[in-house]
């Protein structure tokens, strides 16, 4: 049976983790806020539910009130619990960056000088700042989305079984028909996002050497072929983000079209 992460993926997310243990209770914290908040949003639909059975078909002041304020308290909560994931979670994400770019720097002043012959500063440098401040995207909103949308997910489900378990068997049974071409989508998507990177850092670093060198450039008259290297340059960056775009909207056409199919 083929494992479900690679060997490098595997090694990557221990990395991770060993920047990430330090702040452990952060992260606890930035849970329970997640749970509490996704159990709130799941209790909101009850919550209108008891408002217009309770409160206004009854024609009742008193229980008309009652629903209103738990109603209100409800979307307190959620307020508070959202201000309190979003902190922690953005919070992580910037300290584990931090983090990142304190001991690569550490360790990028300790390599020997033949690691630059061979290896472009402007490009380390657009790794340092540019790929580090993805990760923030990812640890600090991605991976929090991601963790909500996965909980809300569970309990929409288990809602529904306890209110027609029949038709939600059939809505699960239906899901890997719906799952498996937004995976596919998404994985050329992500593919593509990678090179597109690649090609980004590419242009960062034709600029970075060209102007770091601007004396010998304009004292050998090469502006002309500087122009015409950094425009195909950039010309290749625009051609990867364009599949990537074009990918990217086949995915959103790909959902809206099936998820809203299987309803």
């Amino acid at each position: 049976m083929p494992a479900i992460l690679s060997s490098r993926q595997r090694i990557a997310l221990r990395l991770a983790w060993r920047f990430m243990a330090p702040y452990r209770w952060r992260m606890l914290g930035a849970l329970v806020a997640l749970l509490f908040t996704a159990a709130i949003t799941l209790s909101l639909g009850q919550g209108i539910r008891l408002l217009v059975d309770q409160g206004f078909l009854t024609a009742s002041p008193e229980l008309l009130n009652r629903y209103i304020l738990l109603f209100f308290v409800l979307v307190l909560g959620l307020a508070v619990g959202t201000f309190v994931r979003f902190y922690l979670v953005s919070w992580i994400g910037e300290r584990f960056v931090a983090d990142i770019r304190k001991r690569v720097f550490d360790h990028l002043i300790e390599l020997h000088p033949g690691f630059y012959e061979t290896n472009r500063s402007s490009e380390i440098q657009s790794r340092l700042t540019a790929d580090t401040t993805l990760l923030q995207t990812v640890i600090g909103s991605s991976l929090s989305m991601a963790l909500r949308n996965a909980l809300m997910l569970v309990g929409g489900v288990l809602l529904m079984f306890v209110t027609n378990a029949k038709l939600t068997s059939i809505v699960v049974l239906a899901l890997p028909l719906v799952i498996a071409p937004i995976l596919l989508f998404g994985r050329r998507v992500r593919s593509l996002s990678r090179e597109s990177q690649d090609r980004v850092a590419d242009v960062g670093s034709y600029v970075g050497e060209t102007l770091g060198q601007i004396k010998t450039v304009q004292a050998y008259n090469h502006q002309v072929q500087d122009r015409q290297r950094f425009a195909g340059t950039v010309e290749r960056a625009f051609d990867t983000a364009r599949k990537r775009i074009a990918q990217r909207a086949w995915l959103i056409t790909v959902v809206i079209v099936l998820v809203l199919g299987a309803v």
